[in-house]
């Protein structure tokens, strides 16, 4: 069971990460690992002149035999897994070719006879089919979203227009998913051209931004756009055109290189340390019978996909844009790019209709704070306007809703608000219960239609007693729908919540600078503690981020001799060549082991070996500029929300009126392992621990593990859930 990695491409950073789990999961079940050395992360990554010829390729296969390697993880682009898929399949031909010449021996030929490979798709471009989100993606794009947060808050003091270039050569996605979190006014992909006539079309929508008051435009550009002819279309075709037609001040931006560095974001670790994990596992059950795999994330899950399906799909994307079939090319890059697009287009293309729908949908934040709240409340506001609805604002949760502090929202009322941390709305975690009566008042006086509440646990809670208060009070029977929104992501119904995401990543930055202060310093130990109420969220997956060597959580009991394991576990830790530990305590994990009893046991026990500091995060885990991945999740599920409550009130409008009173009227929205989900609040109380306000099953508990084994504890994995391979041919049918 020796096993060995290489990767090639290009320098990027999250790798790393990858890198880090596979190599520590590969001992952890006593294989024998390899680096193989090139250049960028931290083995090295090159593009390869010499392995595209078959001689360089008996070369490396020679190096691989003579060192009894049987397993290859490759971690790369499409090229560097392409070219791994081509070195399996011919691996036979190259023993043969070394055997005749010499190099190596009949024995030596017979113990190497196959070759597994696994590949990890490492690529900012994220343009590798059958994968939802590539190792490095999400940090390019919070580099991207650096730039443009710079650029609009210049912009907003001066009228301007703002081109910017991203990178991904052929494929579109990071350029899209940049227009979708900044609420681009316009996007140039490859997979799909603009109709003939873009020009005069671009022109008049920029006027009549500028004409509704927006002092910003901003268009994105993806450095392989073309038009319908396969011209390129390049930041400065736009610039002159814009410049000239509508003599805006116009400035170009290319952003360049600067996408694939700097630190990585938790998304990415976490992703690397997930598909580590599972890249190990596949290799490990591999047969000379099974396909060469790439491990990769479906929405929430861990998936296995056949190389050569995925290198097939890949190389279709390419061959359907080239013939014009550009419908075809966004299908072909998976679901992920398709509903990417699909809400792009619903929020860019404004004109709202002429037909009023005479509905009144009413939209509100319940509980604390937290980054990517306005993004919802936007994307929800301008597609209810699209439907024809009209849209309102509770202010400060139900209370608000309770005291008539309710004013309608017009198109330009959200503009900008995207990448606003916290809620422009207003919010609060009082719950409805006790001024039902004034609420179901409000609701008739000001003829609400519909009600989408954005927010936590108390969103969850104060739904459900709407709900109940149904039986009483006729105004509540309407149709509602629940958006978790909470940095503790401990709402029932979905495997995520809006601003978990800013909050993770503004952990696991902290914790970077908290380690980088000791750096000076020998054998310090640092023990931070995280929000996130009951949940151990926050703390497990920033402990998976951040590198932790433990991270205390309510969910996973613990007691003195687990205490007692982690501090020996540190004391050896600080006789290697690492001399620093970095312990996280979820705020309520325990309410007799405090943050304050962990660093007094800590200090004591570690007295000549190493000193501690603590450090409690408090609320700058509420704060923050959302991160791309809380923006778009919230623009999502804004959109999918509206949609949602339009066919609901399509379906319950009787006799000029609206009456909603099933349990499927009203629903929370959550994203379930790979798909966005409708799921009644009265279905989710069976799963919820109401006292400790958290949902009864929570799948990153799964995560826990790895994270042990990530710091080097002999525990057993729990292998059961390992994914199973699936195919990515068969599968475009149904997407």
């Amino acid at each position: 069971g020796k096993e060995q990695r290489g990767h090639s491409a290009k320098h990027l950073l999250c790798m790393n990460a990858a890198v880090r789990a596979t190599v520590r999961v590969g001992i952890y079940t006593g294989a024998k690992v390899y680096f193989v050395h090139e250049g960028g992360t931290v083995i090295g990554s090159a593009r390869c002149q010499d392995f595209r010829s078959k001689e360089g390729r008996a070369k490396a296969a020679c190096n691989l035999v003579k060192l009894g390697i049987t397993n290859l993880c490759v971690i790369g682009g499409d090229g560097s897994l392409t070219g791994a898929n081509e070195f399996r399949n011919e691996w036979s031909e190259l023993l043969q070719i070394l055997l005749k010449a010499g190099k190596i021996t009949a024995e030596e030929a017979k113990r190497s006879s196959h070759l597994n490979i696994v590949g990890m798709v490492g690529s900012i471009d994220n343009d590798f089919c059958g994968t939802d989100m590539t190792i490095g993606t999400d940090s390019a794009l919070h580099r991207i979203m650096e730039v443009v947060d710079a650029i609009t808050t210049t912009a907003q003091s001066h009228q301007r227009a703002f081109i910017l270039e991203v990178m991904g050569r052929h494929c579109g996605y990071l350029a899209l998913v940049t227009a979708l979190a900044c609420g681009a006014d316009w996007v140039f992909i490859p997979e799909m051209p603009p109709d003939e006539g873009w020009q005069d079309h671009l022109c008049r929508r920029l006027t009549y931004q500028r004409k509704i008051g927006n002092r910003l435009n901003v268009i994105i550009v993806a450095e392989g756009a073309l038009d319908r002819h396969g011209k390129p279309i390049t930041c400065d075709i736009i610039k002159n055109l814009v410049t000239k037609k509508l003599s805006f001040d116009t400035r170009a931006t290319i952003l360049g290189h600067v996408q694939r560095g700097g630190t990585p974001s938790a998304f990415d670790r976490i992703l690397g340390s997930r598909m580590g994990v599972e890249a190990v596992m596949a290799l490990l059950e591999a047969t000379p019978d099974t396909p060469a795999c790439v491990v990769s994330l479906s929405g929430n899950m861990a998936v296995r996909l056949p190389l050569m399906e995925c290198v097939q799909v890949t190389k279709e994307v390419t061959k359907a844009m080239a013939e014009g079939r550009f419908e075809e090319a966004v299908k072909l890059r998976g679901k992920s790019f398709e509903n990417n697009w699909n809400t792009y287009k619903l929020l860019a293309h404004v004109t709202a209709p002429d037909v009023k729908s005479n509905i009144n949908i009413a939209i509100m934040n319940v509980g604390a704070p937290c980054a990517g709240m306005n993004a919802a409340v936007r994307s929800a506001v301008r597609i209810g306007i699209l439907q024809g609805h009209n849209m309102l604002a509770v202010h400060d949760g139900f209370d608000g809703l309770a005291n008539g502090t309710i004013e309608p929202m017009t198109w330009g009322y959200v503009g900008g608000w995207t990448g606003k941390g916290g809620s422009n709305l207003g919010t609060k975690r009082s719950l409805p219960a006790s001024m039902i009566e004034e609420i179901s008042l409000n609701i008739a006086k000001f003829n609400i239609h519909a009600l989408v509440i954005i927010g936590g646990f108390e969103a969850f809670v104060g739904g459900l007693e709407l709900v109940t208060a149904r039986e009483k009070y006729e105004e509540l029977c309407i149709p509602l729908v629940v958006i978790p929104a909470t940095v503790s992501n401990n709402v029932p119904g979905s495997d995520f919540s809006i601003g978990a995401d800013t909050a993770l990543n503004t952990i696991t930055t902290t914790c970077d600078r908290i380690k980088q202060s000791a750096a000076g310093t020998k054998r310090r130990v640092f023990i931070i503690e995280t929000m996130g109420g009951n949940c151990g969220y926050l703390a497990t997956m920033a402990g998976l981020a951040a590198g932790a060597d433990a991270a205390y959580i309510y969910e996973e009991r613990f007691g003195i001799h687990d205490l007692e394991t982690n501090v020996e576990h540190l004391l050896e830790k600080m006789k290697t060549t690492v001399k620093r530990g970095l312990i996280l305590r979820n705020e309520k994990c325990n309410a007799n082991y405090t943050t304050d009893f962990l660093f007094s046991l800590y200090s004591e026990e570690g007295k000549g070996v190493f000193d501690c500091r603590k450090n409690v995060l408090g609320h700058m885990q509420q704060g923050g500029t959302p991160t791309p991945f809380d923006r778009n999740f919230g623009t999502k599920m804004g959109a999918k929300a509206v949609l949602w409550l339009t066919d609901k009130l399509k379906e319950c409008y009787r006799h000029g009126r609206i009456f909603a009173n099933t349990p499927d009227s009203a629903c929370v929205l959550g994203m379930k392992k790979r798909a966005t989900l409708f799921q009644p609040l009265s279905d989710l109380k069976e799963d919820t621990d109401f006292e400790h306000r958290i949902p009864k099953t929570q799948w990153w508990l799964k995560l826990r593990p790895i994270l042990k084994i990530l710091a080097k504890y002999k525990i057993s994995l729990d292998t059961s859930e390992t994914a199973t391979m699936e195919h990515v041919i068969k599968k475009r049918g149904t997407v």
